[in-house]
């Protein structure tokens, strides 16, 4: 590195710890959302050059000339060696779903400080470490599955809690994706309609592709763009149709079943036909809206208006309930660390993947990438007047259901807002009301909005409006599509270990049995979410935090284990440390939601205070005809969170046994890489 380059790397570090300080240290004036951005750039560029280049060239040192194991098994099916940016457009479009930009606005109860400083250590640290070890991992294992590496590396212990912890905890993170559409489409002909329309794209460009004018990415591409702003614009004109409204306006209940018959029939479809094109599409989508929300912030400099730290952090929060410490580390899990990753990282882009270099760009700078959406989200959900924010985020149980009720609730805490202002502001989204509209995703698309508005034309809000809540969903499909596709394919690989036929992805009868279960079982926590009158925030989300963060620490604990089986006990902590913190603070959560008798936060606690009111007959009629499921589903969400934290500390003190084991020189499970073989890529590459 030459004196300049040092220079300007000092420069940036200066500059980044500038921003960071002025963010961190700021109280009482408003803050420039620009300081967002500048940090997050900066504390990124960092981290990419130095941190992850120090930890490919010397914990994994990767290797250029080894042959990866879609070149060595190259079937033109699963196995293909892939151009780099088509791997990296592939891996970032399934990582990235909707935590990202939920998580990070609903944190925003605590205020802005907290969630922002998460985000940025927590994701150079811990996610975008974990998503590119588990990558090299696999690749170097032949693209085996996070599980299989589980029982390869830690044995069958550790192995079978792995792949069973796995596959329950991907059904609550798509039961959560499910509710986060179904509230943003609630009541909205608009969204919905433009969300539907999605679906026929999808397969319009499928079939372009594949049958119509095969090879024609581009003219498919810029097909597909067109007719999903094309929808979006339609949707304003069925909103405003008499006949074609009541169509697309249905209660969240009618909502879930549609998304549940919409996941069973994307998950038996061929994948060229919807998930491979949308995922495509949304690439496109994610990566330009997320690139114009940057130039617009850069333009307009808004200003934070939530303040840095809110009197929510003692627990109270109307969101959700929780102090500060462990939910802020929960609510944000994607975008900082998620154990999602884990899955893709193990799962479809090992086998895609044509050079180990590469792995550093797509894994580690994959996540940065989704890191960035997530400071997004935040500045989005921040430039807010707080109490908008939390009118439209607060669910009626808390608030009051009439909306004199709910401003002078919110006023109350000392966040004004006016019946008038959320009127005015609702007409200009093009929504009937934006009240109790919980979830995170109305309120990230108001702020998207907003931003865009002053940027590029305050008469076009509507507009940005329901084109935001389609960028979201088109987010939370492409996720929901491939983990229901994904845990399918994890069912099968269970199933085929008492029936072989069972356990093969081709036999169409195994497909349509393994994908009705996993439909059924995310879908009835869908259903729980939709029926709570809280709004179904408050119980899925940090269960859906604690179980992401767990799957990450599972992830980061079969790392751990083979780097300290590989001779490299002095790089461990590499992954040993950010394993420690999520075990630290998802097992705090996973206390707090199980032991806790604030009603608020204790499952048990709020299922024991709902059977007291239901026996005395204080509940509402409404309320009461669903009570019973609803202290079901507490119970049933505590227990469940209890097994989760007991997987997670299984399979940590099986590493632990194994690691110990193997440094006393005593026998332990050999490791599974496979045998070095040359790249004959690499000898055809320098030759061309």
């Amino acid at each position: 590195m030459t004196i300049f380059q040092r220079l300007g790397w000092f420069m940036v570090a200066g500059f980044g710890a500038a921003a960071v300080g002025g963010i961190a240290l700021n109280r009482g004036e408003s803050i420039n959302a620009l300081w967002f951005v500048a940090a997050a750039v900066c504390v990124y560029a960092l981290a990419y050059r130095f941190y992850s280049a120090w930890i490919a060239a010397k914990v994994l040192m990767l290797d250029e000339t080894r042959a990866t194991p879609a070149e060595r098994l190259d079937n033109g099916r699963d196995f293909v060696p892939t151009n780099k940016w088509i791997v990296f457009g592939h891996h970032f479009a399934a990582i990235a779903g909707p935590g990202p930009l939920i998580g990070p606005t609903l944190a925003a109860q605590f205020g802005y400080l907290p969630g922002t400083l998460w985000i940025l250590t927590g994701a150079v640290l811990g996610g975008c470490v974990q998503d590119m070890t588990i990558l090299f991992f696999s690749t170097r294992r032949d693209g085996r599955s996070l599980g299989q590496m589980a029982r390869d590396e830690l044995g069958p212990v550790g192995g079978m809690a792995a792949l069973v912890g796995t596959l329950m905890i991907m059904v609550i993170l798509i039961a959560v994706l499910g509710l986060v559409v179904v509230n943003a489409m609630k009541h909205s002909p608009w969204a919905t309609s433009t969300v539907a329309a999605t679906i026929p794209i999808a397969v319009l460009v499928g079939l372009y592709m594949r049958n119509i004018r095969p090879g024609r990415v581009l003219e498919a591409s810029l097909l597909g763009l067109a007719l999903l702003l094309l929808a979006v614009a339609g949707g304003g004109w069925i909103d405003h149709n008499e006949t074609l409204r009541p169509l697309f306006d249905h209660e969240g209940l009618t909502l879930a079943w549609l998304v549940i018959g919409y996941g069973f029939f994307a998950a038996i479809l061929p994948v060229w036909l919807l998930l491979a094109p949308r995922d495509y599409l949304s690439t496109f989508m994610k990566l330009g809206t997320i690139l114009l929300l940057a130039i617009a912030i850069v333009l307009l400099r808004p200003e934070i208006r939530m303040p840095a730290l809110t009197r929510f952090i003692d627990g109270s929060g109307p969101i959700f309930g929780g102090t500060l410490f462990p939910f802020v580390f929960i609510t944000i899990a994607c975008g900082a660390v998620s154990g999602f990753h884990a899955l893709i990282s193990s799962g479809t882009t090992p086998k895609l993947l044509a050079n180990e270099r590469d792995i550093r760009m797509i894994g580690y700078g994959g996540m940065v990438l989704e890191s960035f959406v997530a400071i997004m989200a935040m500045i989005a959900a921040t430039v807010l007047d707080p109490g908008v924010f939390f009118a439209i985020n607060s669910p009626a149980g808390v608030v009051g259901k009439e909306a004199v009720e709910a401003v002078a609730k919110i006023s109350s805490w000392g966040f004004p807002v006016t019946v008038e202002q959320m009127a005015f502001l609702a007409q200009q989204m093009g929504e009937t009301t934006l009240f109790a509209r919980t979830g995170g995703a109305p309120s990230l698309a108001v702020g998207m909005a907003s931003i865009f508005g002053n940027a590029f034309g305050q008469g076009w809000l509507s507009i940005w409006y329901h084109f935001a809540i389609m960028f979201e969903a088109v987010f939370i499909l492409t996720t929901l599509d491939a983990g229901t596709r994904v845990g399918r394919f994890m069912l099968q690989d269970f199933l085929g270990n008492f029936s072989p036929r069972l356990g093969r992805t081709s036999w169409y009868p195994s497909v349509l049995l393994t994908s009705g279960i996993i439909v059924a079982a995310w879908g009835y926590f869908l259903y729980i979410g939709v029926i709570d009158p809280q709004g179904g925030v408050n119980i899925l989300w940090p269960l859906f935090g604690i179980s992401n963060q767990m799957l990450a620490a599972i992830a980061l604990s079969v790392a751990t284990g083979i780097l300290v089986k590989s001779g490299r006990l002095k790089f461990s902590w590499v992954t040993g440390v950010p394993l420690a913190w999520l075990a630290i603070i998802t097992t705090s959560a996973s206390w707090e939601k199980i032991m806790s008798a604030d009603v608020r936060v204790g499952f048990f606690a709020a299922a024991d205070n709902m059977a007291a009111k239901l026996a005395s007959g204080a509940l509402p009629p409404e309320k009461a005809a669903v009570a019973p499921q609803l202290i079901f589903n507490l119970h049933l969400d505590a227990w469940l969170t209890l097994f989760f934290v007991a997987v997670l500390w299984l399979i940590i003190f099986d590493m632990l046994r194994v690691c110990a084991r193997h440094l006393q020189g005593k026998q332990v499970a050999a490791l599974s890489e496979s045998p070095h073989e040359p790249s004959r890529l690499v000898e055809d590459w320098v030759r061309d």
